[in-house]
């Protein structure tokens, strides 16, 4: 039994592995941070693996939450270096004409955040996405559509103040 479940994890992870690490280094930018979200992702998914009935989805949506805390120290430690720095007392605030996408999809809700991450990102389709959130497919849809709108939004203002 245990060695039945310890191949079928190390097939999951032969499988899975590469394609989570590339997804998490497009949202990172680096690939010893992207390694480790995916490892940790997989370590997390090690802890709950009798209990977890979808390892893909389970994988993804960690990784999800783990680049978003990245993501958010990140922007702790940009804040405190622009503080300390005799920069930040000359320009306080960012450059509104260089938007961060990846700011911009951390700044989401969590309800429209992690669909646009599955389903974009990770190239999931919205049956899959609607799966993995419990969520009806209409739902992440129209999820999909807001967090665009959102997006959208958010560029036109920064264009509109470099014009």
């Amino acid at each position: 039994m245990k060695r039945s479940r310890d191949k079928a994890a190390s097939e999951l992870f032969a499988a899975l592995y590469p394609r989570l690490a590339g997804w998490c280094r497009r949202l990172v930018d680096d690939d010893e941070t992207a390694h480790e979200i995916a490892s940790e992702a997989f370590t997390r998914l090690w802890a709950r693996w009798t209990s977890v009935d979808e390892p893909r989805g389970f994988l993804y949506v960690t990784a999800a939450n783990i680049v978003r805390d990245h993501w958010r120290k990140m922007e702790r430690e940009r804040r405190a270096m622009r503080h300390v720095t005799s920069e930040a007392a000359l320009h306080p605030h960012t450059d509104p004409s260089d938007p961060s996408i990846r700011l911009l999809v951390q700044s989401l809700p969590e309800r429209l955040r992690v669909p646009i991450l599955l389903h974009y990102y990770a190239d999931m389709p919205i049956r899959e996405v609607s799966v993995l959130t419990g969520r009806k497919e209409g739902t992440i849809k129209a999820d999909l559509h807001a967090a665009r709108e959102l997006l959208r939004a958010h560029l036109r203002k920064s264009l509109d103040h470099t014009l």
